[in-house]
């Protein structure tokens, strides 16, 4: 699996996924489970690979 996202596309995938999950945490309603949405987002900024990224050809990551 070949790393597709740069750095600055993982802090920001980071920061997001933080405030993502927090909703969790602060908001009430059914609104409150798209937080879940940030699993995904520290789970790519972990691994450093986006699948959706791959058929769209982004490539974000800089280094060879």
């Amino acid at each position: 699996m070949e790393k597709n996202i740069g750095q600055v596309d993982r802090v920001i995938r980071f920061i997001l996924g933080i405030a993502l999950l927090a909703l969790l945490f602060f908001v009430d309603g059914g609104i409150r489970w798209v937080g879940l949405l940030g699993i995904v987002m520290l789970f790519t900024a972990a691994v450093g690979y986006c699948p959706l990224y791959k058929p769209l050809g982004i490539n974000t990551n800089k280094e060879k």
